[in-house]
Order: C-alpha cells, then structure tokens, then sequence
C-alpha cells in the first residue's frame, strides 16, 4: 500500500470529541501531543496530510498550523466532495489515501479510500466500514497509533528514529 495523502477528522479524531465553550462563546478543544509528533513523522516521510472537518473552530486552525497541515478545510458538509478536489489537485487516487473518522459524516470517505481507519471509540457503524481500528480513543493518541502502523508498513523503527532525529538535525542546523 503506497499512501500519499493522510486526511483527518477533527472532533472525535484529533480530539476527544467533546465541546468546550466558555461564556464568552469561546471554543477550547485538547489536542493529543503524542498525535501532533505522529503527523510530524508522516510528513517528513513525505506524506501530505489534510483535515476536513463539519465545524469550524479557531483551535483548529492554530493546531493545524502548528502542524503544518497541507490542507484543512472547515464548515464542510460534503466531505467526500472536498476530498476529490485534494486529490484531484495532488494528482493521485483514492487508494492513494488513508482517512479517520468517528462518524455517519465519515462513512462517505471511509468507503472510498484506501485505507479506511477509525480510533477505538468511533460508532460501530463507522468501525464495520474500516480497515484499521486503533487501540486508542479519538483525542488519546489514535491518530499516532494510526500513523505508526502505516510508516511500520514501510519503514523498520530505527529506520522512523532516524527519519525523525535526520529531519531534526535539519531543522536546527
């Protein structure tokens, strides 16, 4: 399986899938670091990643520009028509991609792609329709649990450290 492009949920994916709102009306949302050092390795193996997610949050977008995300995308019902532009852009297939999502609005995609995945607490609906369950939770470091497997697909780990600690030498120097 050669994947090119990693596309995500937000909520119940990248977070635990609970919504905090202060009085002010401002969104918190908790993000999983061992998740953000997973997405750090599928890029610097040369994987694009992307969200697409229902809600839009301006958590969200700061995460996703920490992490450089190639593409993110908010507010979006269609999410399967949303993907077709990305690939369409990239220039690849279907099965040249590997998505997580937790919910009915995933099972779209997750028919699609490649490499369907889900974190351990998705609805059994949408783990009926995915290759890859993770042991973990949405928000828990399932993204991370998702990611390792596939670069494990092609890469020993010492192979991943040094992927890691080469790009880190890079970055520093």
């Amino acid at each position: 399986m050669r994947i090119k492009l990693i596309v995500l949920d937000v909520d119940g994916v990248l977070t635990d899938g609970r919504l905090y709102i202060g009085s002010d009306g401002t969104e918190f949302k908790a993000f999983h670091t061992q998740d953000g050092m997973g997405i750090s390795l599928a890029k610097q193996a040369g994987i694009k990643t992307a969200i697409i997610t229902g809600r839009k949050s301006k958590a969200v977008r700061k995460r996703a520009e920490e992490l450089s995300f190639d593409y993110v995308f908010e507010g979006i019902h269609d999410k399967l028509e949303t993907l077709q532009k990305i690939i369409d852009e990239i220039g690849i297939g279907f099965e040249e991609v590997c998505y997580m999502g937790d919910d009915l609005n995933d099972i779209p995609i997750l028919t699609k792609v490649g490499w369907p995945c889900a974190p351990k607490n998705a609805m059994d609906m949408v783990k009926d329709q995915v290759m890859f369950v993770a042991d973990s939770n949405g928000g828990d470091g399932a993204v991370r649990e998702m990611i390792d497997s596939l670069l494990l697909q092609k890469y020993s780990q010492e192979e991943i450290v040094q992927l890691f600690l080469s790009k880190q030498a890079e970055i520093t120097q």
